[in-house]
């Protein structure tokens, strides 16, 4: 007979899910328990925290947490659609709702919480919807589908987090909120008020003060939202957000003791009042205090899984949590830390408030000024970090506190990394300390991403990824460590330096710059990144013979090389609009030259099969039908995709053809680190996908939304709201300026998406550089770019009028012949090249 102790866990959420690993870790060594996790959903763990971006594009499984297989090895037995409705204290069983029954010798009750409704009249409709599952979501999906209005009742965290979801889903979108000011818990009534105000310039529309009486039928909507004030509000879909109620009636069911308010209650190890019962997270009830953020339930899983497998020897307690918090709602950056409310005797507060830059800031200090007890950001949490160690740690104060939040006040006080104590939390959510850091780079981990797999620190919220690294860069520092940011063996600089050498200096070639400040003959790391600095400051025809051997293959050739050696051609659509001449000029050339057609994601008809030699012939034909080089083939601006606007849309804001076409005109010939994507959507609805770019526009009645950074790729980046509501001359200067500073201080092959990840201040910084011109390089930049669109050619024409450049495009470098050999088939009514395994015997 096994003498494993049997655990039962109910409940499989993230504070399930993490107990679960943390049993499993210390189980390994101690081989005394046997792990059953029964989930009342149809799927294991995900992440609820980000939840919200599964209306970005992430699907369920990027939303995982685990996987049946990993819960496979390690051993777990787990049962999916499990709901326990039935605890035996005195058997020490609990049974399913398919009557299957399980016994435990410990019992640890995760079953988190459930969204709580208003008693509202009319509440129980078909389209009355709430926002707390995957399932969830995919049910307020389809009711989009059919809507045109939506309304959030409940303005908390969660209810705005699920008006950004409705707005993603394109519909016009309400948050109707009971209490005078949004996130009333957490941020004051100044803040609050900035919050409303940021919000609402993104097109929701936000209600305050208003109870709802009653929902009934309505007249041009699906239902009517009746308020005890007497107004109504009408709406298709209505999302219920109003906040959360502990899971606790099984404890209530069979005896466990609750609280008046609910929750399961726990002691400092987070046992029940029943004898090998426990609970964790949100269902849990701790010193009267129930924890609805995702690090509190982390400790009590580490907890109860120390206690489950040391006993009373694990002198770990649960003795309450720290529930600051850092996030983005819809954009707006909001920070709320300690007693955000200034309700300790005698505190004193300093406040900040920029109102054309959207910035709220504010300080609650004791009534000596030495210790920070709380603080509320909006629209800029760049101080965000240094405040929450100063409050965590009981860190003095500098002698004039409002320094750390007033930008008038001079330089800030820096509270290093080095300044705080070992035991800093570093990263709440998984509780790491700056110790665990230090412990980790002492075993061997001496870069942030390897402190990262060793700790797990910004794998949770990602909040203090900025913190996180700073310790990691002054720890290795402080060890004598050189963090080396040279390009390579043949140049001592980093790309960033190059740049401004390159610049200052007025070098125009690779052979200048190694010269006079490289050593050796290069290679196939500095050659493209100088190539790519030379072609981003002076703009010069990349195939001039000072630059031709710096280019990669697709540079070299102008074109696409495709994997069976035939290269594909991209002529350039601005916005995606073209004319019927155009097409039928594209489709004369693919006829004649046999070549394979595919409409691109950025709205361009892509060439395949074309041979070398036939490549200028390709080019002359397009240029002569008025199209000219896409640019597919360079480090440099693609696509700016658009939807229809204005002109046809029954929805549209704004013109977002003409904006997308002077755009995409406008930084064609941008030559940066890595390739630039651009769209333009007309309206909210966001058919253009602008919020997946680099560039992002989206239109709004007064103007232009701005987001910045976004991307598609490998490791998809949702893109950062910048500015709102500007004016086409504004957006223009603003984007010069961004894609200046990142071609000016981006790493090589580095994307916006990570070039400003890895920037200090990340988003908040680079609005302080573009906006308030913070480093006042604003003239430059501008008229840095203003260069390169002055300077902009046609690289297909440039090479046609070449005779020199044109002897590349040969298939055989000393002869005129072509090879026969290429052969190509039909598929799907188009032909492509043949494949190896097609291709006919020749003679």
């Amino acid at each position: 007979m096994s003498t494993l102790k049997k655990i039962v866990v109910v409940g499989n959420g993230m504070v399930g899910h993490h107990f679960v690993e943390q049993l499993h870790n210390l189980n390994s060594e101690a081989k005394a328990v046997e792990i059953t996790v029964l989930s009342g959903e149809s799927r294991l763990a995900y992440d609820r925290v980000h939840l919200s971006e599964y209306f970005a594009g992430k699907t369920a499984d990027d939303l995982a947490m685990t996987s049946e297989m990993v819960y496979q090895q390690w051993g777990i037995n787990f049962f999916l659609d499990a709901k326990v409705t039935h605890i035996n204290r005195e058997l020490q069983t609990v049974t399913t709702a398919a009557g299957v029954v399980y016994n435990y010798d410990k019992l640890v009750l995760a079953t988190g919480s459930y969204p709580f409704v208003p008693p509202i009249p009319g509440k129980d409709q078909e389209h009355s919807l709430v926002y707390r599952t995957i399932d969830d979501l995919d049910a307020i999906s389809a009711s989009a589908k059919v809507s045109k209005v939506g309304v959030v009742i409940g303005g908390g965290l969660l209810g705005l987090e699920a008006a950004n979801a409705l707005k993603q889903l394109g519909l016009e979108t309400h948050v109707v909120e009971f209490a005078p000011q949004l996130m009333a818990v957490q941020i004051d009534a100044g803040g609050g008020k900035l919050l409303k105000d940021k919000i609402e310039q993104l097109g929701v529309q936000v209600h305050t003060s208003k109870a709802t009486q009653e929902i009934k039928a309505g007249k041009e909507c699906r239902y009517q939202l009746c308020f005890s004030d007497g107004e109504v509000l009408e709406t298709d879909l209505i999302l219920f957000s109003a906040g959360i109620r502990p899971y606790d009636n099984l404890a209530k069911e069979f005896g466990l003791e609750v609280g008046e308010r609910g929750g399961i209650v726990v002691n400092d190890l987070c046992q029940t009042s029943g004898e090998n019962i426990y609970a964790i997270g949100e269902c849990a009830l701790w010193n009267n205090f129930i924890f609805g953020l995702v690090a509190p339930g982390y400790t009590m899983a580490r907890v109860v899984a120390n206690h489950i497998i040391a006993g009373d020897e694990s002198s770990e307690r649960f003795t309450g949590a720290d529930m600051s918090t850092k996030l983005k709602l819809m954009g707006v950056d909001v920070g709320s830390i300690g007693d955000a409310h200034g309700r300790t005797s005698g505190c004193l507060t300093y406040t900040y408030e920029n109102q054309p830059l959207g910035v709220y800031k504010k300080m609650v200090v004791s009534h000596d000024e030495s210790k920070l007890l709380g603080a509320v950001l909006i629209g800029d949490t760049s101080d965000y970090d240094s405040l929450l160690q100063y409050m965590l740690n009981d860190i003095e104060l500098p002698k004039s506190p409002e320094s750390l939040i007033l930008p008038s006040a001079g330089e800030k006080p820096s509270l290093g990394a080095d300044a705080l104590p070992e035991t800093a939390t570093i990263c709440s959510c998984l509780n790491v300390t700056k110790g665990d850091i230090i412990a980790a780079i002492d075993t061997g981990s001496t870069t942030v991403s390897a402190v990262k797999s060793c700790t797990k620190a910004a794998s949770g919220c990602g909040g203090c990824a900025s913190l996180l690294k700073n310790v990691v860069d002054s720890e290795l520092a402080a060890r004598g460590v050189v963090i080396n940011t040279d390009i390579c063996e043949h140049f001592a600089y980093s790309r960033q330096a190059l740049f401004d050498i390159i610049k200052v200096q007025e070098i125009k070639s690779f052979t200048e710059l190694l010269a006079q400040y490289g050593k050796g003959k290069g290679c196939e790391i500095c050659k493209p990144a100088v190539g790519s600095i030379l072609a981003s400051v002076w703009n010069e025809y990349v195939l001039n013979p000072q630059h031709v051997a710096l280019q990669d293959t697709n540079d070299t050739y102008l074109a696409n090389m495709q994997k069976d050696g035939t290269y594909s051609v991209v002529p350039r659509v601005p916005g995606g609009e073209i004319t019927a001449d155009k097409l039928i000029a594209i489709g004369q050339v693919a006829k004649q030259f046999g070549l394979y057609t595919k409409i691109t994601g950025g709205q361009r008809i892509d060439l395949f099969g074309a041979r070398v030699d036939q490549l200028p012939l390709i080019w002359q034909q397009l240029i002569d039908a008025g199209l000219e080089t896409g640019h597919a083939y360079g480090k440099s601006l693609r696509t700016v995709k658009s939807c229809v606007g204005s002109t046809w849309c029954r929805y549209g804001q704004q013109d977002s053809v003409t904006m997308a076409i002077d755009l995409e005109n406008r930084y064609k010939g941008l030559r940066a680190p890595h390739k630039i994507k651009f769209a333009v959507s007309g309206c909210t609805r966001e058919c253009a996908e602008a919020q997946s770019k680099d560039i992002g526009v989206i239109a709004t009645e007064k103007g232009w939304n701005l987001y910045v950074c976004g991307n598609g790729g490998m490791k998809p980046r949702h893109a950062d709201l910048f500015a709102t509501d500007l004016d086409s001359t504004t957006l223009v200067k603003y984007i010069d300026r961004i894609l200046m500073f990142y071609v000016k201080t981006a790493d090589r092959l580095q994307r916006t998406s990570v070039w400003m990840e890895n920037m200090e201040g990340g988003l908040d910084y680079l609005k302080k550089v573009v906006i308030a011109d913070e480093l006042a390089i604003a003239d430059e930049l501008e008229e840095q770019m203003a260069r390169v669109v002055d300077t902009y050619q046609c690289e297909w024409k440039t090479t046609l009028e070449n005779p020199e450049s044109l002897k590349r495009f040969r298939q055989f470098v000393n002869s005129d012949k072509q090879d026969i050999n290429i052969q190509f088939v039909e598929e799907r009514g188009q032909i492509r090249p043949a494949r190896a395994e097609e291709k006919l015997e020749t003679v």
